[in-house]
């Protein structure tokens, strides 16, 4: 299975995050993401083996379930365990840069330190598992759309450039072991485990 680490955001910000998506819908080549599965990924982790005593080329997922208690319980900022805290969700961005859009996302204000050091806990986990390391420095954020081809890329360029939202805030009291699984209309994701801050 597909799986990964992430924060998952409250439902309650999937309208205002859907009255920004609307403002992208008519650039073409765009797909966007459904508001209602929201999160912020911390470790995108490949294939995991489903088997706990599989002998493939994958992590089983009992042992990626023991490497994300160990890394919530790890991770720390400012020498302290990461407690439960609060997130802002706010401003807009694309990766990899806006000359060449491949991702639309909203970011991260408060709450990116505990972020990120979750995220440097469950990198340094999971590769001891054999995952492959991230190949690119951690931006916490929530992707908003995909994009599949450059016809829509001055829509999107504007709606980044002239909008400046904010969506709101939201409590992060644990982190989650997610499956991804890819449909015709777009992924769906299902909790494997949970693992709680604090």
């Amino acid at each position: 299975m597909r799986a990964f680490f992430a924060v998952d955001l409250p439902d309650a910000l999937a309208d205002p995050i859907a009255e920004t998506q609307a403002d992208l819908g008519d650039a073409e080549g765009l797909n966007i993401t459904d508001p209602t599965q929201a999160h912020v990924t911390l470790k995108f982790l490949g294939e995991v083996d489903a088997e706990s005593d599989s002998d493939g080329d994958h992590p089983a997922v009992d042992d990626v379930i023991a490497a994300g208690e160990r890394a919530v319980e790890t991770a720390e900022t400012d020498g302290g365990p990461v407690d439960p805290f609060e997130c802002e969700l706010a401003g807009l961005g694309v990766f990899p840069d806006m000359d060449y859009v491949s991702v639309v996302w909203a970011g991260i204000g408060d709450g990116t330190r505990e972020l990120t050091a979750l995220h440097e806990a469950l990198e340094a986990e999971s590769t001891a598992l054999g995952v492959d390391p991230a190949d690119h420095a951690f931006t916490p954020h929530v992707t908003l759309a995909r994009m599949s081809d450059a016809r829509g890329k001055a829509l999107v360029r504007r709606v980044v450039r002239e909008r400046d939202p904010e969506f709101g805030r939201f409590g992060v009291d644990e982190v989650r072991l997610m499956e991804s699984t890819l449909t015709p209309d777009g992924p769906e994701y299902e909790t494997v485990a949970t693992f709680a801050l604090g």
